[in-house]
């Protein structure tokens, strides 16, 4: 336990901080401040003497030097109990700082503003708060270090049960958050500095630009009640270093927490309909569309998506990337059970008639910017696998037409749309769809022509007159003798397989185009 008598206070975040200024007044702490947090401190009629004053040495070189000084530090790191520090601090008249409360310059919201120049983000990096405080983190057992404005009902809690005192615990508690917090601090001045080199043409070292060490920072966003089973613990976190649109930024309007289940499969719808401008739809189970649709009103592409599997569609997701309007939110109420709904924004009516399911998840994220440039991470035991993400698209001109038979105009439209969702469906993938809809999925089956015959089977006839596309080649002509068998009409499969001339002559044989992309859409 240690009695707190001298506290230095130099904040950019005054949030919180009069409450425990007039505490510390209470306990007859000396107050040690700088610049604007000495003026609000003094304007609270609490008397604090300046940095400057207790060093007798004035700030200089526009503020870039005030704490950095012996008689800041030496009192911050002497040991209390250690004989030869004491006799030096008083030989040198240094006095000893029980409490340091600090928070650092906004480097992160600096960088965040749009245009912000290099020469005004390196003047907001903080030296003396940060040495500040890592002497304070160094010498817990003696300083009390406090860099989280959330920590303050803490401190004057214990303040206030002690008789001006902190027990050991807190200080050592406060000391390792402070590590914390400035290991953040640096790797956020760390990856903009990064970037700067990179926009002048420079490689990040390592291969292929991904660097040698990889650290990564995400903050806690919230625990959940489980993972994806309830003996499973779990929590999410978010990358404040990458400014996309999705479920890591987005807003809940209404229902129960989400499950770490929910956040996976919200992620998914949400990335399908971003791949479109047109109002679009996904209906997601475990990752997987159920179905997928484009069309002219939100209402009638959420209507398609639902049509392709409704069996399935008990406890789905829903993404939409349009506002989602009343006769939309009237259609998922009228659909039945539904778990999530992920989209931009939702008219007033549409909430209210949402908002009538009381378990019902309601998240919004504004407005869409299409699939965002990211990288793609998964985790394997005791390591890490990064990858750019996929975003490789294809258009009418890449695609290459190897059967007699040429897909009809309308056919080209299926086929482009059906590639699109098939690159969000876990391997082996296979898409049917009717125009701008999906009738049949068939997904994550160890063999494709599973896939196929799956496919098939979801669509309950509707495969007759569909087109096809396969995230990956066929290996042989199998799935392609059940495309006929089920009337499918044209493909889209990516090509290379040693068997290609093979499957070309099965499809002219049976009178099926097919069109290849020349790259896959594997997702594991």
């Amino acid at each position: 336990m240690r009695k707190v008598k001298r506290a230095l206070i130099s904040v950019s975040d005054k949030t919180g901080l009069e409450e425990l200024v007039k505490v510390l007044n209470e306990f007859k702490v000396e107050m040690l401040s700088t610049g604007g947090t000495a003026k609000l401190i003094a304007g609270m009629g609490i008397p604090v003497k300046s940095v400057s004053d207790h060093t007798g040495f004035p700030e200089m070189l526009d503020g870039r030097v005030k704490t950095l000084h012996p008689k800041i530090h030496g009192g911050l790191l002497a040991i209390r109990d250690k004989k030869e520090h004491m006799e030096q601090v008083k030989k040198h008249d240094i006095g000893l700082i029980d409490m340091v409360v600090v928070n650092l310059y906004p480097f992160e919201k600096t960088i965040a503003k749009p245009g912000v120049k290099l020469e005004e983000a390196i003047e907001n990096i903080d030296i003396g708060g940060p040495s500040m405080l890592r002497s304070a983190a160094k010498n817990s057992k003696d300083v009390v270090v406090v860099c989280n404005p959330h920590r303050y009902k803490d401190i004057i809690k214990e303040l206030k049960e002690n008789d001006g005192s902190i027990s050991d615990k807190l200080h050592f508690k406060l000391g390792v958050e402070v590590f914390e917090k400035t290991s953040k601090y640096d790797t956020a001045i760390y990856d903009y500095l990064k970037k700067q080199i990179e926009g002048e043409g420079s490689k990040v070292e390592g291969e292929g630009n991904f660097p040698d060490a990889l650290e990564l920072k995400f903050e806690k966003v919230q625990s959940l009640r489980y993972g994806e089973n309830p003996h499973q613990k779990a929590s999410f976190y978010k990358d404040k270093s990458i400014n996309v649109i999705g479920i890591s930024n987005a807003k809940q309007l209404h229902g129960k927490e989400l499950s770490f289940n929910n956040i996976i499969d919200l992620d998914a719808a949400l990335e399908i309909v971003k791949e479109f401008k047109e109002p679009a739809a996904s209906v997601i189970k475990h990752t997987n569309p159920c179905g997928a649709a484009v069309a002219k009103t939100l209402a009638d592409a959420y209507r398609d998506a639902l049509e392709c599997d409704k069996i399935s569609a008990f406890g789905s997701i829903v993404g939409l990337n349009g506002e989602v309007d009343f006769k939309t939110a009237e259609a998922i109420i009228s659909a039945g059970f539904t778990e999530c709904i992920i989209a931009p924004s939702y008219e007033k009516k549409a909430l209210d008639i949402l908002m009538g399911k009381k378990n019902l998840r309601l998240i919004e994220v504004g407005g869409l910017k299409g699939i965002e440039k990211d990288y793609d991470l998964k985790k394997v035991v005791g390591g890490l696998l990064i990858q750019d993400r996929d975003i490789f698209n294809v258009e009418e001109k890449d695609l290459k037409v190897v059967t007699n038979k040429i897909p009809a105009k309308d056919e080209i439209e299926s086929l482009l749309f059906g590639w699109k969702i098939a690159k969000h469906v876990k391997s082996n993938a296979i898409v049917l769809s009717q125009g701008t809809r999906t009738v049949g999925v068939g997904a994550g089956q160890m063999s494709r022509v599973d896939s196929m015959v799956i496919a098939i089977m979801k669509s309950r006839g509707l495969s007759k007159g569909s087109t096809c596309a396969s995230d990956a080649f066929f290996p042989k002509e199998d799935a392609i003798e059940e495309a006929k068998k089920a009337g499918i009409t044209s493909i889209i499969q990516p090509g290379g397989s040693i068997r290609d001339e093979h499957v070309i002559k099965t499809c002219d044989d049976a009178g099926i185009s097919m069109v290849l992309t020349g790259a896959r859409h594997f997702k594991h």
